[in-house]
């Protein structure tokens, strides 16, 4: 079999492109939170090219995104074969198939909203658009076209708006949404017990993380979930199939019962059950951004090692981010946050709603 080839475009081509009609967005990331972070970037796009056609170049696990998005996504052109990704298999036979549909495609402008391009940067060149903008780090390769320093302090969302600021492309939000559906609501209802459950507010425990390294010791999910269930809480453990032993061991842990609803939500069903919840306990994890792109109130756990100044939402007023204790404060501090100051958040999330609130006793 003769392989397709690859080129790439002259740079005077990359710097002149005009018509935007077609446009490729890197985002090969497969995490829920992952791409809830785009949502802003892709605003900006849409609102400055809402006629283009926008292919998310990403993982299978996107499909859900480009579906649920289909205002911002027309597509999702699925990178394969590629080299350098740790979620891509490397095939170079499937590499040069996927470059070389790509290129058909004849993309006005690529974007580069992966991360530091230190590998997506030559995936982005290769797609073979007219123009691209990408960021990159000092001391590696700069790609042609726009290129901007990657702005590593900056919080992933606003990392993202840097390159579509380059691209021309004004924000006008920093702040993600998750569109709902009747079927979300009905799917959420129906975990509940129906339309009226047993009236009784709920609260939503997400103990689970896909690091291991950012769950929150189980015995105190455990301990905050009895808590709530104290104060007149309904409380609602949530996770994915792969967190079933996680939520398990907080459910066996609890005294007071639970709802479980681990492994019994699509992503819409999931936003829902937050939506309508009294607050949202979680790791640092997708979760956590489901429930800020929702409008729930939340708490999101970070470890001493966490990154909270990139991952955590930005409105700290209506999502909580709780650490422990600096070793300068309490010397003995460990890596993770004492029960007590998560309850302490917890009553403050439930205190701004207050058709929600239920006192939550330390």
């Amino acid at each position: 079999m003769t392989p397709p080839r690859i080129s790439t475009p002259p740079p005077a081509a990359i710097e002149t492109g005009e018509d935007v009609e077609r446009v490729a967005v890197v985002r090969a990331l497969p995490g829920l939170g992952d791409l809830l972070c785009a949502v802003p970037a892709l605003r900006a796009l849409r609102a400055a090219h809402p006629a283009a056609h926008v292919s998310v170049v990403g993982l299978p696990a996107a499909a859900w995104f480009a579906a649920r998005y289909d205002d911002l996504v027309d597509d999702l052109l699925v990178l394969d074969g590629v080299p350098g990704l740790p979620e891509v298999a490397p095939d170079p036979e499937g590499a040069l198939r996927f470059f070389a549909d790509a290129q058909s495609r004849r993309f006005d402008l690529a974007l580069q909203l992966h991360g530091s391009g230190v590998v997506t940067n030559v995936v982005t060149t290769l797609l073979g658009a007219c123009r691209q903008v990408t960021a990159h780090l000092p001391g590696h390769w700069r790609p042609p076209g726009t290129s901007i320093r990657y702005p590593e302090e900056a919080h992933e969302v606003h990392r993202l708006l840097a390159v579509t600021d380059a691209a021309g492309c004004p924000r006008a939000t920093d702040r993600a949404d998750m569109p709902l559906t009747g079927a979300d609501r009905a799917g959420a209802q129906a975990l509940l017990g129906g339309a009226s459950g047993d009236g009784r507010p709920y609260a939503c425990l997400h103990p689970g993380a896909t690091r291991a390294g950012n769950r929150w010791p189980a015995e105190r999910f455990a301990a905050v979930g009895d808590r709530l269930a104290a104060a007149g809480h309904r409380v609602v453990l949530t996770g994915t199939d792969g967190e079933s032993d996680v939520v398990d061991t907080v459910a066996r842990a609890m005294v007071a019962p639970a709802l479980d609803a681990c492994g019994r939500t699509s992503v819409g069903t999931l936003a829902a059950l937050f939506a309508g919840a009294g607050v949202v306990v979680s790791n640092d994890t997708g979760a956590a951004h489901l429930a800020a792109a929702v409008g729930a109130p939340s708490v999101v756990v970070f470890p001493s090692d966490g990154h909270p100044r990139r991952w955590a939402p930005l409105d700290r007023d209506m999502h909580a981010r709780v650490g422990p204790e600096p070793r300068t404060v309490a010397p003995t501090a460990g890596r993770w946050p004492v029960v007590g100051a998560v309850l302490d958040a917890v009553a403050r999330q439930l205190a701004q709603a207050p058709d929600r609130r239920i006192e939550v006793a330390r």
